[in-house]
């Protein structure tokens, strides 16, 4: 399983980041563009995409690799 990926706000706009890193991967104007980009790279990954909301908390998550903790039912 990849690093995560999160959507992250950054200044008047938006970035994609792997955890652990201190930089962006890459920058977008619009939330929408982040979330796409990030939930692309996280399928590549099969890692986990987390999505900053715009107050900063984290709103949510989809995972697309081996899942530790499987829905049950």
């Amino acid at each position: 399983m990849g690093k995560n990926i999160y959507t992250v706000r950054s200044g008047d706009g938006w970035g994609s980041r792997k955890e652990g890193a201190d930089r962006l991967s890459k920058k977008f104007d619009t939330q929408k563009e982040a979330i796409n980009y990030s939930r692309e790279q996280a399928r590549k990954n099969n890692s986990e995409h987390r999505i900053q909301g715009k107050d900063g908390k984290f709103r949510g998550a989809d995972s697309y690799g081996n899942d530790s903790y499987p829905p049950k039912g």
